[in-house]
């Protein structure tokens, strides 16, 4: 059996870290639209709400079932046996105090943008000035930013088990599956097709020493 640190799903996720920068600056750019509507902290609570608590609730009740990309999820019964030790290891208390502790972050990275909102205003003064909307967006770009932290956080947690923790876990029925995680999108038999996968394994196999 392969490593389970070879599954393509995991680096997948991984690399949505690359998406965060782009979605901090585009939160920080719909910021900067228009002039304050409510007190500082009034408007951080709101961006900081929509952004945070619909993950963080997510990440501590029910997981993110990491099996799924762009609006689509493998049917939890097309699981292989290492698949489901692998959700063992994103449903633990571990992973809800790292999901709490990285909410806790972006929650400070937040306020870390909203002064430096007057420093780039004028590179958006050429959109409609709404002020209303521009926090919307901010809070959506916010919301974005946590998913694809949150998700590789997770993953990551995953990938430093060491291989006889691993071997030790038991795979995680399906019932719990299906009761224990958030599935998102329309669930198929197989959402990475097979030339991809081994093509992924490859590049792995191949950058290590």
């Amino acid at each position: 059996m392969s490593s389970f640190r070879s599954e393509p799903i995991l680096w997948i996720h991984i690399a949505g870290l690359a998406t965060l920068p782009i979605f901090l600056v585009l939160c920080l750019l719909f910021l900067a639209i228009g002039e304050p509507l409510l007190p500082v902290w009034g408007e951080l609570l709101l961006v900081a709400t929509i952004g945070v608590a619909p993950l963080l609730w997510m990440q501590l009740r029910r997981p993110f079932y990491i099996y799924s990309l762009l609006g689509i999820a493998l049917k939890p019964e097309n699981l292989t046996e290492q698949q489901r030790k692998i959700l063992c290891l994103i449903n633990t208390k571990l992973n809800r105090v790292l999901s709490l502790v990285t909410a806790i972050i972006l929650t400070v990275v937040l306020w870390q943008l909203y002064k430096v909102v007057p420093q780039v205003q004028h590179l958006v003064r050429f959109l409609p000035q709404w002020r209303g909307l521009g926090l919307v967006l901010a809070a959506l770009a916010f919301l974005a930013s946590n998913l694809f932290l949150q998700v590789p956080v997770s993953v990551a947690r995953i990938l430093v088990t060491n291989d006889t923790e691993f071997a030790a876990i038991e795979p995680l029925s399906l019932e719990k599956i299906k009761h224990e995680f958030t599935i998102l999108g329309v669930q198929v038999n197989q959402i990475l097709p097979r030339l991809f996968q081994s093509l992924i394994r490859i590049n792995r196999n191949s950058q290590q020493p």
